[in-house]
């Protein structure tokens, strides 16, 4: 998978004016770990972006904002050629926004209010902060569907979640990828529920919906995805993504397809 690994976006990609911006990234850029003042919320318009921190890493496709509080360290990855709008939350702003770094469906007053930011000019004094005003409002409001993949600390979790990661259509048992790690199943089944907050059986529908995602993105079929992810079967992969990513995947490519990319 190509990637272009920079600190910065590419030389005239992206424009910021506070408070918001906008900027086309191609295929597996990657935003080496940063962090900011102010609070950041994050669109891709098309494709899908990335986002890491040292609580895991939250993917958010074109129906999904994301938002990372003032101070987080993180990174960004895109998938597919990415349009991300960015509005900037100054930090005595973000009391009613979450304190960690989380996702949340797009609703069609989100959609409307990032356009309005971060695609035409300002031409009247204060119309960028009502509009801001109103964008922090109904992200406060908005369910948060859960895309977050957490990574553990415990070195003989980490060794499982690292193999699982190389590999996410591998369906080996948690006793036989315990062995490797030098845990029993019932230690590394304990220790997914008490640091993960999931069981084993969900973090790894997780991670491989996290990869459908990019995959899905970048043009292959439902059914190669299926496949190259670990699933039995098309059918099983479509339930367990739309219960997940709140659309079935042959949606989710459609409305990629609808967007300019």
């Amino acid at each position: 998978m190509p990637e272009s690994r920079q600190d910065v976006p590419p030389r005239g990609s992206f424009r910021l004016a506070a408070p918001a911006g906008w900027g086309r990234l191609p295929h597996g850029f990657v935003l080496d770990r940063h962090q900011h003042r102010d609070g950041l919320l994050l669109w891709a318009a098309a494709g899908a972006l990335a986002t890491t921190t040292e609580r895991g890493t939250w993917v958010a496709p074109a129906n999904r904002v994301t938002w990372t509080p003032p101070g987080f360290e993180h990174s960004h990855r895109s998938f597919g050629h990415t349009d991300v709008r960015l509005v900037v939350i100054p930090r005595d702003l973000c009391g009613d926004l979450p304190r960690r770094p989380s996702v949340c469906t797009v609703t069609p007053l989100l959609r409307e209010t990032f356009l309005a930011l971060t695609d035409r000019p300002e031409t009247r004094p204060g119309a960028y902060e009502r509009l801001r005003a109103v964008l922090v409002d109904e992200f406060a409001e908005t369910s948060e569907p859960s895309l977050h993949l957490p990574e553990p600390t415990d070195d003989r979790l980490r060794a499982v979640t690292d193999r699982l990661h190389a590999d996410p259509g591998q369906n080996t048992t948690l006793a036989v990828l315990g062995r490797a790690a030098g845990a029993s199943e019932r230690t590394l089944s304990r220790l997914f529920n008490t640091e993960l907050g999931m069981s084993f059986h969900r973090w790894r529908t997780m991670l491989r919906v996290h990869h459908a995602l990019m995959h899905l993105t970048e043009g292959r079929s439902v059914t190669a995805t299926a496949t190259t992810c670990g699933w039995s079967n098309p059918s099983s992969f479509i339930d367990a993504f739309t219960e997940v990513v709140g659309q079935t995947p042959g949606r989710y490519q459609a409305d990629l397809r609808s967007r300019p990319g």
